[in-house]
């Protein structure tokens, strides 16, 4: 954490100086509605940028307290890490560190473990997979939006009754909102008619399922459900099955299956559990399920293990279906070439599945940490318009692959098994997908934002179109041993991280100055081009380099410039740009993600942390083009 770049302040250095001018809220740049996970990324994102103006609107009475989703996959607290609590999450969570798995005996038909495994492979991620109940992470957010300039929380209580485009060139987004309750905290934005109009540059539906701003677009929630009932229970329970602290499926012979995910605090419990198949037009509110339905069904599962419930913390009934929106955004296809989107939706308003792959609370935030960096960029006019629409493109076809992959892992949880082979078909799929429930498979085709794999050998264990894969190394100037990934922070900038060839250290003439001078120096620099000339020389694109020798045989006093910029308003120098390889705590980087070390490599970084495009490091003409097609030259550029 970096902060006293514009002088010295005492306090906490997380709580940012409030902004003195407060944005009325009916003309505002976003209005998002729906305070869920993936709102939350949204707002939360836009709040990092003081010139953006916010508004949250939540139809609920308040933040959400208990149940929900709990699953928090390794690329999930990746992003977390960049906004800076994953730590505290961390602290809190239950961490998934095995699976168990449970089959009926061939001969007795009781429960018996079938397998145990490792749940998240080495060197998938440097962040672990936890369980931390979805109202935590809320609170993690709002407090993270209630430190930024903005003080950003949402106004509760609030309905969105309609959303429409208008000819407004201004505020071309309206949306009418009805104040449900007046709350102390928004009796100033409450109108007498109790019904409010906003106008926004844009809007963004983050309202679940029932999304009113997707139903404004015209748009359906498109597919099939299973019939399959299943209940989902909290517990406080006192039982001898032997690995209640474990994450484990269990297949019984007559009854079904369950699925074991133990809670953060050492004692709760979630227990997902396979009920009745509906009929045709049965809902799962027909059926009248209650917790002693849960309790007796989860009970037959287990025996002859037994289960006592002492406390039901919360609990739902719920069909399994997997539905997927046409689009994620207002453009028709046919019109994307006029246009660009002013009404987008992420999450659960544009797809939903079922709880058994621990997905849908990952990929709704992971749709708005998509989309938050883009609609900042081109709010504040750093980028095209057209931007954009490579929100829809590239999350569209995600979760289109995450449905087709819940359609099975849902069908193998509710087949009843008739053979070892069928159980350990079961196992063997589960083991397999485990990178795509960790979110680090997710790979984006190439696009105005994403390169293709011409120069994929210089660095191939970062492939162009994935989440850049961060490896131990150590901060030259303070030998901080880090996570070279953790310096993606959340705050809109590309990067281009430089990995300097072998034997180079930085010193004028090498491969990295001259790289580092074209930056700074060459008038078709993209940093020269774009960055306006009242920031930080690194406000728009952020370079860093990673070299191969040992940190104590560099010189910091070699670096180019550009590796040791001023800052600020002091001009004050950032050491935080030079690192070398981790070797006491793990392989040098260069092998553990396989860096030419003859050539080195140039890897561009997207600001939502995913490898852009890889080049050759004397190939300035092609790095000088590479933002060509998203950003705008400023008015007053370096």
């Amino acid at each position: 954490m970096q902060y006293h770049q514009d002088g010295f302040k005492p306090g906490d250095p997380a709580i940012a100086e409030a902004n003195q001018k407060r944005q009325a809220p009916d003309e505002i740049d976003v209005l998002i509605v729906g305070s869920g996970p993936a709102g939350l990324t949204l707002a939360a994102q836009l709040a990092a940028f003081p010139t953006i103006s916010t508004r949250i609107v939540e139809q609920k009475p308040g933040p959400l307290q208990v149940g929900q989703a709990d699953g928090i996959a390794c690329r999930s607290m990746e992003m977390f890490k960049a906004f800076g609590f994953a730590d505290k999450e961390a602290k809190e969570a239950y961490w998934v560190n095995e699976t168990a798995f449970w089959r009926p005996d061939p001969d007795s038909g009781r429960p018996r473990r079938g397998g145990r495994v490792q749940d998240v492979e080495d060197d998938l991620s440097e962040m672990p997979h936890v369980i931390l109940s979805q109202a935590r992470i809320h609170d993690f957010y709002l407090e993270l939006m209630a430190h930024s300039g903005h003080r950003l929380l949402p106004d509760y209580s609030r309905q969105l009754i309609d959303v429409a485009l208008t000819a407004d060139p201004d505020f071309p987004v309206e949306a009418t909102v009805k104040v449900l309750e007046s709350l102390p905290s928004s009796d100033t934005w409450a109108p007498d008619d109790q019904t409010e109009v906003v106008r926004a540059r844009y809007v963004v539906g983050c309202d679940g399922a029932r999304s009113v701003v997707r139903r404004a677009l015209g748009y359906r929630l498109d597919g099939e459900a299973a019939r399959q009932l299943w209940g989902v229970m909290d517990v406080l329970a006192v039982t001898d099955f032997p690995d209640i602290r474990l994450k484990s499926a269990i297949q019984s012979a007559d009854h079904g299956s369950l699925l074991i995910i133990p809670r953060e605090g050492g004692f709760m419990v979630r227990m997902y559990i396979e009920l009745d198949e509906l009929d045709d037009g049965e809902r799962a509110g027909d059926r009248g399920v209650t917790p002693d339905t849960l309790i007796a069904k989860a009970s037959a599962i287990f025996r002859p293990y037994t289960l006592d419930i002492k406390e039901v913390a919360w609990w739902s009934a719920y069909e399994i279906g997997q539905r997927l929106c046409p689009s994620f955004d207002d453009v028709p296809d046919d019109e994307r070439a006029n246009r660009a989107p002013r009404i987008l939706i992420p999450g659960d308003a544009c797809h939903t599945h079922s709880p058994k792959a621990g997905q849908g609370m990952n990929v709704g935030m992971a749709d708005a940490f998509n989309l938050g960096w883009k609609l900042a960029a081109v709010v504040e006019g750093r980028a095209r318009p057209e931007l954009l629409n490579t929100y829809t493109e590239e999350r569209h076809a995600k979760a289109k692959e995450l449905i087709d992959f819940d359609k099975v892992i849902a069908k193998l949880f509710s087949a009843k098994p008739t053979s070892e082979d069928e159980v350990e078909q079961f196992q063997q799929y589960f083991q397999k997908q485990a990178r795509y429930t960790a979110g680090v498979e997710t790979r984006y085709e190439a696009s105005m934002i994403t390169g293709d794999s011409a120069h994929q050998d210089l660095a191939r264990g970062l492939p162009v179109g994935m989440r850049f894969h961060s490896a131990p190394v150590i901060r030259l100037a303070d030998a901080k041993p880090m996570q070279l990934g953790h310096m993606l922070k959340a705050d809109g900038r590309w990067r281009i991280v430089i990995f300097a060839p072998s034997g180079d250290r930085g010193r004028p003439g090498g491969p990295v100055a001259e790289l580092c001078g074209f930056l700074i120096d060459d008038p078709d620099s993209p940093i020269r081009r774009f960055t306006p000339t009242a920031v930080d020389l690194d406000a728009v694109i952020d370079v860093r380099a990673v070299f191969q020798i040992n940190h104590r045989d560099m010189a910091v006093e070699e670096l180019p410039p550009l590796l040791l910029p001023a800052k600020g308003e002091l001009g004050v120098t950032d050491y935080q740009k030079a690192f070398c390889p981790d070797l006491k705590r793990g392989p040098d980087i260069f092998d553990q993600r396989g860096i030419d070390r003859r050539a080195g490599a140039a890897v561009i970084v997207r600001p939502d942390q995913y490898v852009s495009g890889i080049l050759p490091l004397e190939e300035v003409e092609a790095l000088a083009a590479w933002f060509n097609p998203v950003l705008i030259e400023p008015t007053s550029s370096r």
